[in-house]
């Protein structure tokens, strides 16, 4: 069954009586090619154990069928069960989990269906979640890399390079972690219906350790994410904003020792003057 056909998925989801849900953003690709140049980068083979978010219908639950030792995959929506239960049934190595991704342990759910496999994630991923479904997958130390569809805007700014105006907090929490890529774009008119935005294709690999050496993670970002607190503001009227009790004095004097323009904004700071700021607040207060 070719899932990327428009005739075949109009039958197939015909046959189940399903409709598109506006809420979930659910987009079906009708490109055959992009389902297998997202599974053919994800790297997967025999050896491992991939996870996956919202398959749809399946046309790259199918494609990683087909390299992986094994596949999970996660859908909320309960009307394409019966669907996912006809197209996935000539692959006995996938395995359909009901549930919302949000509320899964998902370290524990690698443990339980991966045994003697590498864990990793291959997905299109819901652009209303996007950024908290990554956010989960960065802190579950279990997979090792996530190659991933998200909208073409989160991607750039997620790739961006560190201390790049494209950038945010966000992108910096995530190369802390991981060291992501951006492989190419998906258009608008390779889905049904077409969304009304492009989309792009990322990998992100888990670095060995941290990118930085910090003293304290948790302050680290506290102060990371306050930098960007008030985007267009300088930097030190926004760490003065997002740290109780570290008045704009302190902040200042502590930019100064870090060789920071007292004009500078978050947006120029990379992962090492983030690191050494945070020391130098510490000492401060």
């Amino acid at each position: 069954m070719n899932l990327c056909d428009y005739d075949t998925i109009r039958a197939l989801l015909g046959r189940h009586g399903f409709h598109f849900s506006k809420s979930m953003g659910q987009n079906f690709l009708i490109d055959p090619q992009v389902p297998m140049d997202i599974a053919a980068a994800s790297g997967a083979d025999e050896h491992c154990g991939v996870l996956e978010i919202g398959p749809g219908i399946g046309p790259l639950t199918a494609q990683l069928a087909q390299r992986a030792g094994k596949v999970v995959s996660v859908e909320l929506d309960s009307s394409l069960l019966p669907v996912l239960a006809e197209t996935m049934a000539p692959y006995p190595n996938v395995e359909i989990v009901p549930g919302d991704v949000l509320k899964l342990d998902l370290a524990a759910l690698a443990a339980e269906k991966f045994q003697g496999l590498t864990p990793m994630v291959c997905a299109n991923l819901p652009y209303n979640i996007t950024t908290p479904i990554l956010e989960k997958l960065v802190e579950a130390p279990c997979f090792e890399r996530f190659t991933v569809m998200i909208q073409k805007e989160v991607a750039q700014r997620l790739c961006a390079p560190e201390g790049s105006a494209q950038g945010g907090s966000f992108s910096l929490f995530l190369r802390y972690y991981m060291e992501p890529e951006y492989l190419f774009d998906v258009p608008a008119d390779r889905f049904l219906p077409p969304p009304k935005v492009t989309s792009a294709v990322i990998r992100c690999v888990r670095r060995s350790s941290p990118a930085v050496e910090v003293e304290d993670e948790a302050f680290f970002f506290k102060v990371m994410r306050g930098a960007f607190l008030l985007r267009r503001k300088t930097l030190s009227n926004s760490l003065a904003a997002a740290l109780p009790g570290c008045s704009r004095a302190q902040v200042q004097s502590a930019m100064e020792r870090c060789g920071l323009a007292p004009t500078v904004r978050g947006e120029a700071l990379t992962l090492q003057d983030f690191a050494a700021l945070a020391r130098a607040l510490k000492e401060e207060t």
